[in-house]
């Protein structure tokens, strides 16, 4: 009888222990189910909350301090472009500088002249011989063109802010209210007149429109040029801020700036020309039809081109831009912060971003995925590197041939292959993927280039 009800207390004591534990662990699941439910809830309205209106922010508002108050996320992210890391092919980690009243930097970016001096007989006779360094992120396009030594030996117009300025909102003022009309009137200004009138480098208002955040165009160049383009292919009157889907205007506002251009007429009206299409043997054709030149060469006598980061317009010509992928799918990739999903404003190379840039696609290691971009860029630099040699080789024999007899036929063709050959190697030289944007049409340019030269060699042997 005792056994019995031992056994019965110990069955009461266990089941009551039971009871105990699940009411514990039922309370611990609803607990964890509320802060769950709590933490959705203020995920979804940090989604439907994605800025915070602190300032009312409008068209005469350029400082991208104001407009990170309203976006702290991406404002940190655009304040991270002083970053300087180097890569394979581009870059630069910066050297010491002795600051001075002429030049108060600090660091300055690595010289290209020093690491290649080859450069500096290639444009022998033009600013870029005298000085022309490593590309440093976006914190530092404003004072790296300012303090230049280009500034001391040629004078460069307001024109150059174009892309080296938040010009939106001095555009707007000189222009009283018409950004095309300030455009016109900055152009021919001398720079340091027109450096005056602008204070930050690239900033928010360049790419957004302050009422609704949506991407715009703003430079009058890229406007302009781009409509030409459309003419050229059937397409009349083209507006690009109207007709352009928005993930073209993510590869749009990039190229405002990434692009190929000259200063047209004595008003220095920066153009774009794209008037006969965007590849390299296009420009060059419309420069040829022209007759435009931007300087004499100095060894050679030929009227010689100056190509200018044609980043967009390689890049259309690769597998990227046909697949409808936008230069800001890889500078600038989506990532989540909470529960928000934001573009990386810290502009930068992909290759220093892989997960983000390139694994979104490509699911392949990082390993691997930055070894692929490595083979592309040491078979274009190879490729470059021949292209160099071969035009200088040309330019020397003309010379040569000049001091010995200036009369021959072949000296006059010889400078016409020269200017070819030299705008084709440096459409390659001045685009800042070393290839990668579309690496065929890279082997492609280069190719032709080393052809023209030894054309131009050729034609130096015509009695």
């Amino acid at each position: 009888m005792v056994l019995r009800d031992r056994e019965r207390r110990t069955r009461r004591g266990v089941a009551a222990r039971w009871l105990v534990f699940v009411a514990a662990a039922s309370a611990l699941v609803v607990a964890g189910v509320a802060a769950l439910l709590t933490s959705i809830f203020q995920r979804q309205q940090e989604a439907r909350n994605p800025f915070y209106r602190v300032v009312a922010l409008n068209d005469t508002i350029d400082d991208p301090a104001v407009w990170g108050q309203n976006f702290p996320l991406q404002y940190d992210d655009y304040r991270r472009t002083v970053d300087q890391v180097r890569t394979r092919y581009g870059g630069s980690e910066g050297e010491p500088h002795s600051p001075g009243a002429a030049d108060p930097r600090s660091v300055v970016a690595q010289s290209r002249l020093q690491e290649d001096p080859r450069l500096r007989e290639f444009w022998a006779g033009y600013a870029f011989a005298t000085d022309f360094r490593e590309e440093r992120g976006h914190a530092y396009m404003l004072e790296d063109q300012e303090f230049t030594e280009r500034q001391k030996v040629t004078k460069q117009p307001g024109t150059c802010l174009h892309c080296h300025a938040s010009v939106y909102v001095p555009y707007q003022r000189l222009g009283n209210g018409d950004p095309i009309k300030g455009f016109e009137a900055m152009n021919p200004l001398p720079y340091f007149e027109a450096r005056k009138l602008v204070r930050h480098p690239v900033s928010c208002i360049d790419c957004h429109n302050p009422g609704n955040m949506q991407l715009r165009v703003t430079r009058p160049g890229f406007i302009e040029g781009i409509r030409l383009l459309k003419a050229s292919q059937g397409v009349a009157n083209y507006d690009v801020n109207a007709q352009a889907t928005r993930q073209e205007m993510r590869t749009f506002v990039c190229g405002q700036c990434h692009v190929e251009y000259y200063f047209k007429g004595p008003e220095k009206r920066l153009t774009y020309p794209w008037g006969k299409g965007l590849t390299a043997d296009s420009i060059l054709a419309f420069h040829d039809s022209t007759g435009h030149s931007d300087w004499t060469h100095a060894i050679s006598g030929a009227k010689v081109l100056k190509a200018q980061h044609p980043e967009f317009e390689l890049y259309n010509q690769g597998i990227h831009a046909r697949s409808g992928v936008a230069c800001a799918d890889c500078h600038m990739p989506y990532k989540r912060t909470g529960a928000m999903k934001i573009s990386d404003h810290h502009v930068r190379s992909p290759v220093l971003n892989v997960n983000r840039a390139c694994q979104t696609c490509h699911k392949w290691s990082e390993e691997e995925l930055v070894a692929r971009v490595t083979i592309i860029q040491d078979r274009t630099f190879e490729m470059r590197n021949m292209a160099l040699d071969a035009v200088l080789q040309l330019t020397h024999e003309i010379a040569e041939q000049v001091r010995r007899d200036s009369t021959v036929a072949g000296v006059r063709q010889a400078r016409d292959y020269q200017r070819k050959a030299q705008f084709l190697a440096d459409f390659i030289e001045a685009e800042n993927s070393m290839g990668f944007h579309a690496d065929q049409e890279a082997a492609r340019i280069l190719a032709k280039s080393i052809d023209y030269a030894r054309r131009g060699q050729m034609a130096l042997r015509i009695p």
